[in-house]
């Protein structure tokens, strides 16, 4: 009995190590939970403005059932000086999506922009200030193809040259660097009228989470402090205000420089897991996990989840969780993985894109439509239209 089931242990190990790929192998050992079947039913583009180039959204679902997207539009690049929060809206399951409109445009870079609706039906979006393309206006460079080994600049014609210098002229330095931060809006009526902006003290690309006890709960990093803490605020008043609430320490080895883009769930048993984006060379562009058994005051050490970045997490009605997450690697798209026991393992990869140009794309994010059907959207730079675009999947979990 004893030989016969060191073999079966055995064999299952030999069968399971042969499928990891060399970063897997080469990270702490890796749980894996039993793998589901993705069925995708429809992939289709739904930006409307191929003229703008198209960044780092957010799908959120309301409780009439209503779909929000948002995302940072106006751009003509990956980092450029007119970002603006766009956002667009379905009553169809997303059959359909209405006009964009501006819902935000400071006088510089407007970037990644999360959306969610809390318990009293208030619409949040979020999204940070950035002067990144600073380095650009200053070489004439523009960001043109990223592969995955990292951004191919190109030269920018004059006449582009000479709008981001203008574009950039509006504000004096004392005036740009007041510009940087961490910003929310919110709107009690149901989009149709927004805040003016609201600091959050942290920054990720898909926003906060609400908790079972009330708090809006933001998982994310202090892109304009000194030490550039990663960690989570809080909200206790429906978002009009923030606090600091707890820091997310690294690992032993790891550069704090190098965590950011985090976002988090509460699963059903109370647990609060946050995900984070890693460029430490040891797992550069792998996600790392971190648990919270107490409201979010302490968080365990971060451990390896998986390559791809930044992911988002939801959880379904029937308690499961879904991570989804960029693919920068050859086939370019996107991925998703479930868990069914709060976070704890998390299934073999579902592959919901692989049909990317290149690693320009990804950022998506999900939710569960009435149906149970699932609804993830991301941004992505195709073949044509030349700028990048939004699109999204239907799919199902057999």
């Amino acid at each position: 009995m004893a030989t016969q089931l060191f073999l079966t242990t055995r064999r299952r190990f030999l069968a399971q190590a042969s499928s990891l790929t060399a970063a897997t192998l080469a990270a702490p050992w890796i749980a894996r939970a039993a793998t589901p079947k993705g069925k995708i039913l429809e992939t289709k583009v739904i930006s409307q403005q191929p003229e703008f180039y198209h960044g780092w959204s957010t799908v959120a679902r309301r409780q009439n059932g209503e779909l929000w997207v948002s995302w940072s539009g106006g751009r003509e690049s990956h980092v450029d000086p007119f970002g603006q929060v766009h956002a667009m809206t379905s009553r169809d399951e997303g059959a359909t999506w209405s006009w964009p409109r501006v819902l935000l445009d400071s006088a510089t870079d407007d970037r990644d922009s999360g959306v969610i609706e809390t318990a009293k039906g208030t619409l949040i979006v979020t999204t940070f200030t950035s002067l990144a393309y600073e380095a650009h206006l200053e070489k004439g460079t523009v960001f043109a193809q990223h592969t995955d080994t990292g951004w191919v600049s190109k030269a920018m014609p004059p006449g582009q040259l000479a709008k981001w210098k203008a574009a950039h002229a509006r504000l004096n330095d004392a005036e740009r660097k007041a510009e940087l931060g961490e910003w929310c809006i919110r709107s009690t009526d149901g989009g149709r009228a927004w805040s003016t902006r609201i600091p959050t003290i942290v920054n990720s690309p898909h926003g906060p989470i609400q908790l079972k006890d009330g708090r809006l709960l933001y998982a994310g990093k202090q892109l304009w402090t000194k030490d550039r803490k990663i960690g989570v605020s809080v909200s206790r008043d429906d978002g009009l205000t923030w606090q600091w609430l707890a820091e997310i320490t690294t690992r032993k080895g790891d550069k704090g420089g190098s965590y950011h883009e985090l976002h988090a769930v509460e699963a059903t048993n109370g647990t609060i897991i946050a995900q984070i984006r890693n460029h430490n060379d040891a797992n550069k562009g792998w996600t790392l996990q971190t648990e919270s058994p107490d409201g979010g005051r302490t968080w365990t050490e971060p451990h390896p989840i998986s390559y791809g970045f930044p992911s988002h997490l939801q959880r379904l009605r029937d308690g499961r969780l879904v991570m989804t997450y960029g693919y920068r690697r050859p086939p370019y798209g996107n991925r998703a993985r479930i868990s069914i026991d709060h976070g704890k393992t998390w299934s073999d990869e579902i592959v919901l894109s692989a049909d990317g140009r290149d690693g320009d794309l990804g950022y998506p994010s999900t939710i569960e439509l009435a149906d149970g059907t699932l609804l993830t959207v991301w941004y992505e730079s195709m073949k044509a239209p030349q700028l990048a675009l939004l699109r999204q999947a239907k799919w199902r979990l057999q």
